[in-house]
């Protein structure tokens, strides 16, 4: 029944992880008018929150009138552009039969109105695009949003990724009002209790399989904190993780750099964590030019690891140990493309990584070894001890 005014109790089971406390209990909630949700969002994280608010809306529609879902448009990908990849929670909103908006800007842009009203709740999840003050004022409950950490630990636009690369066990979801001028600084209006739900096999978890945990965490805070109209001023702020500010990590944009291994610094346990949350790591390489004097010229190449372990450490190969990410091949006298030779290199904490395929910077993924000689990485003298090292280098595969 809708509540016109006043307050009222309603009666609901709390989901375990996500409330103070949990089990059949009765709590306040606010008043509000029919929402007519415009819904801002891009990816699996954002779609499991549309589908549960459209769950919702199905079930009481007299609280929940409408959801318009707002995306980025399609781009264009793959050879000569000539593909269009849509953003995922477009389809999803059409099979829902959502009315969707394609923008790129904000500016000069409306939300619709309707003979009920305008929108009056902003719902942002994972969208990319800050929403403006224009937007967020035009509606009588300003904004929500869903993050999928403890704010305001990891605030910022790759939460999940970073979560993993600091390698946490714990984690959470918070639900906090939209700020008018900057992301993830808003109200907190529900979170999930300190210290966080656990992340499964957080030694070998991946981003994708994160996801699929918070998701629905997500999904799940963001329709209760709107059927108790935690949006509905005045909002009060419930956040209460207490971390000390030097223990917050900002989660920022994940760029192609952050894959570019430092084998100064990076121990082999930082670089397994990063290849199995950020995909496969790249080097730089010096590489020999085809020959044009006596003198052999080189050129740089970057070199992107697709797939490498970590092995036992070979008898003879203590030296390359002194130079962290410097390759070496354990081969003979003469070194071949079909002699099932590996490509080695220790890093900065003397573990050794035998790297099993690579691609080096124009041509194909292949055998490490194979694209080693084919790209001319490994020099053209031979060696009478056990090992044969790689072609100088600029900072050994930097």
């Amino acid at each position: 029944m809708f509540l016109s005014r006043g307050a009222s109790s309603l009666c609901s089971y709390r989901r375990p992880g996500l409330w103070p406390s949990f089990g059949l209990r009765c709590l306040s909630t606010k008043p509000h008018d029919p929402l007519r949700i415009l819904f801002c969002g891009s990816d699996d994280f954002s779609i499991a929150s549309l589908q549960a608010l459209h769950a919702e809306h199905v079930k009481q529609p007299d609280r929940l009138a409408s959801i318009d879902v707002v995306c980025r448009p399609g781009k264009r990908v793959g050879r000569g552009l000539k593909q269009i990849r849509e953003v995922p929670i477009k389809a999803a909103a059409t099979k829902l039969s959502l009315p969707v908006h394609e923008i790129d800007t904000f500016r000069g842009w409306q939300p619709p109105v309707f003979p009920d009203g305008p929108i009056n709740l902003i719902v942002a999840v994972s969208f990319g695009l800050f929403v403006p003050p224009r937007i967020l004022n035009g509606a009588k409950y300003g904004g929500l949003n869903v993050h999928p950490s403890l704010l305001p630990d990891f605030r910022g636009p790759a939460p999940l990724h970073h979560t993993l690369l600091a390698g946490r066990t714990k984690t959470g979801v918070t639900l906090q009002t939209l700020h008018l001028q900057h992301f993830d600084r808003g109200a907190i209006l529900a979170q999930t209790p300190s210290p966080g739900f656990d992340i499964p096999n957080p030694n070998t978890c991946t981003v994708p399989e994160l996801l699929g945990i918070v998701s629905p965490k997500g999904a799940d805070i963001l329709v209760e904190g709107i059927r108790q109209g935690l949006f509905v001023p005045p909002v009060k702020d419930a956040g209460w993780y207490s971390a000390k500010d030097e223990d917050l990590i900002h989660a920022v944009k994940i760029k192609p750099e952050a894959r570019h291994i430092d084998w100064a610094t990076w121990t082999s346990a930082d670089i397994s964590r990063r290849h199995r949350v950020l995909g496969p790591l790249w080097s730089k390489s010096l590489v020999f030019d085809e020959p044009s004097g006596p003198v052999p010229t080189f050129q740089q190449k970057r070199v992107i690891l697709t797939e490498f372990d970590e092995v036992q450490p070979m008898k003879g190969a203590d030296a390359f140990a002194l130079v962290p990410g410097l390759p070496f091949i354990d081969g003979e006298h003469t070194v071949k493309a079909d002699s099932g030779k590996g490509v080695y290199v220790f890093t900065k904490d003397g573990k050794l990584i035998k790297i099993h395929q690579m691609k080096v910077e124009g041509q194909a993924n292949a055998d490490a070894l194979r694209a080693a000689l084919k790209a001319r990485m490994v020099g053209s003298r031979t060696f009478p001890s056990h090992d044969v090292p790689f072609a100088p280098f600029h900072n050994p595969l930097c």
